[in-house]
């Protein structure tokens, strides 16, 4: 089996979305509530860019990002949602066939916190049951306003079978690492999978479930 810390390498593309060249393709989604930073997260991550200036998200958008793991090109959809409840039909309907969620909340926002367990149960009763989920505290930069303990976001994501990062998409504090870690759980499960010759046709029935939280990131702000 790969080790976890195998990490990824950027491969810069302006043509990633139309590329069919990759052995994976893995669909990701963040979500969580709106305004914890969901969008400036994905575009700190795909581009490298922060905007401070707050556009809430109509519905739903996605970036593509192709990264290198192991030999293996893995072709990333990744899903930006909108947090607020008048969308959650339409984005709820795209949690199937994910691989992967970032469940995120803003440590600055006791409501975001407090509406981590309603969205576990949304991943749960509308994606399928091998989706891996990390649960992200965003904007640790803002460390005099939090509200958050970093205590208290172990605890949740031990609670739920989660792993759990602190981070900051405007300071860049573990954005990719994040999505590595994402992306390494997947695949470790698919080895795994294979490993124990239990690969089947039907993705949904595979044994992919995390129910370990060994890797917690903290906030280096």
């Amino acid at each position: 089996m790969a080790s976890n810390e195998s990490r990824l390498q950027q491969q810069p593309s302006q043509k990633d979305a139309a590329d069919q060249n990759f052995d994976y393709m893995f669909k990701l989604l963040i979500i969580g509530n709106s305004s914890v930073g969901k969008t400036s997260f994905l575009f700190r991550y795909a581009d490298d860019s922060f905007n401070s200036a707050f556009v809430s998200t109509v519905g739903i958008d996605f970036k593509v990002k192709t990264v290198f793991r192991n030999d293996k090109r893995i072709k990333l959809q990744i899903w930006d949602t909108a947090g607020q409840e008048r969308y959650r039909t339409i984005t709820t309907a795209y949690y199937r066939g994910a691989m992967g969620f970032l469940l995120m909340y803003d440590i600055t926002n006791q409501d975001s916190f407090n509406a981590v367990q309603d969205w576990s149960t949304q991943i749960k009763t509308y994606s399928w049951d091998n989706a891996q989920v990390i649960l992200v505290g965003n904007k640790c930069d803002l460390e005099d306003d939090r509200l958050i303990p970093t205590e208290d976001g172990q605890r949740l994501a031990e609670d739920l079978g989660f792993q759990f990062f602190e981070a900051s998409a405007k300071d860049n504090i573990n954005v990719k690492q994040v999505f590595e870690r994402l992306v390494d759980v997947i695949c470790d499960k698919m080895n795994e999978s294979m490993e124990g010759d239990s690969l089947t046709s039907n993705h949904r029935n595979q044994g992919f479930k995390d129910s370990s939280s060994e890797s917690h990131g903290s906030c280096a702000c």
